[in-house]
């Protein structure tokens, strides 16, 4: 399946049916008098985070999405029937922006929230609804209301426990793979990976069988906090993401500068990125020896506080106290709102007062 994280889809609500004009007409009937039934309202759209899926592929082949009209109101006082609503489904993480692109109208973080974006338009009153002492058979009727219509963007934002970063060919797919049952696409290029990619990393039974979602975010470079590379899009899915693990390649010259660059373009994208807690780890380490590792960790220290990592995916090297890291610090990040939902739940000395 096609990853798509971005889509911009027109959407209408219906127009409401309009009132009914009817004469009550039967034989040995002495009075008959208006009997034309309201319109019906018109459809409204909806949107609905739904679990399953993962991607907004749907929204490329179809991008316009308008709810039913209703039906026109009928002799003998019947009124018409409303619209069918439309009701987009979408992932878990998708944000709705109006037509600029900037404003937020919505965001959907749990399953089973729904979201009204346009209303339908009310139906319109008959004849019957104007009758009175001293209009007692009126000719008119009312149109119904049109629906409204809207280009909006939906973007998804991935939810992950810890997000993947690094500069492009750092072994960030070659990780994944290597602790979870994803499968990214690797080879020995920078680029090799195109779009965001998801894995749950198994734990081991020491730690009582418990996982966490990780995602592979595409390779970095200098400046993608303003496009360039692959763009600054991607940065997005590492928001919601409640720790990072920071990928260097330990076969590279300048490690300083690698991490420098990586730190830059988060502060640069959002200073809540850069506040987020990290995990600093070399990789490739199999393919140097003892000594020239100790270098690189050495040269990371002068510009990096955090303790470094040395791991190997191919080896498996490290990959447990990497697990452990990773893991005290996804319950280190949770803890707080933990603590601010059971605050902010009910409390009966809290309600008495």
């Amino acid at each position: 399946m096609k990853f798509l994280d971005q889509a911009k889809v027109y959407i209408r609500s219906g127009d409401g049916g309009a009132g009914c004009i009817s004469f009550r007409r039967e034989a040995y009937v002495e009075y008959g008098g208006p009997d034309g039934g309201d319109g019906g309202r018109g459809g409204d759209v909806r949107v609905e985070c739904v679990d399953g899926l993962n991607t907004l592929i749907d929204y490329r082949y179809q991008q316009h999405f308008k709810a039913g009209t209703g039906t026109h109101g009928m002799g003998r006082n019947r009124t018409g029937g409303d619209g069918e609503d439309k009701v987009l489904r979408v992932p878990v993480g998708t944000q709705i922006f109006g037509e600029d692109n900037e404003t937020l109208l919505a965001d959907l973080t749990e399953v089973g929230q729904v979201i009204t974006l346009a209303t339908g338009g009310n139906g319109g009153f008959g004849n019957t609804h104007f009758k009175g002492p001293v209009n007692q058979s009126p000719r008119h009727a009312n149109p119904g209301l049109e629906g409204r219509e809207a280009w909006i963007w939906l973007r998804l934002k991935l939810i992950a426990d810890v997000g993947l970063l690094g500069l492009p060919n750092a072994g960030k797919s070659t990780l994944l793979s290597s602790i979870s049952r994803a499968r990214p696409k690797i080879a020995d290029y920078p680029f090799t990976t195109l779009h965001p990619n998801l894995g749950v990393v198994g734990a081991p039974e020491r730690k009582g069988g418990r996982e966490f979602v990780m995602a592979d975010i595409p390779g970095l470079i200098a400046g993608a906090s303003e496009g360039a590379g692959l763009g600054h899009r991607f940065l997005g899915h590492v928001e919601r993401c409640t720790a990072l693990l920071h990928l260097i390649d330990a076969t590279q010259g300048n490690i300083a500068e690698s991490y420098l660059t990586i730190r830059g373009e988060l502060a640069a994208y959002d200073d809540g990125l850069a506040a987020k807690q990290e995990v600093v780890a070399l990789t490739k380490c199999d393919a140097l020896i003892p000594e020239l590792i100790e270098e690189q960790k050495a040269a990371l220290a002068e510009v990096c506080d955090a303790p470094t990592l040395t791991i190997s995916s191919v080896s498996k090297q490290g990959l447990q106290e990497l697990y452990d890291r990773l893991l005290g610090l996804i319950d280190a990040g949770r803890a707080p709102a933990l603590e601010g939902a059971q605050e902010a739940g009910w409390h009966p000395l809290r309600e008495a007062d």
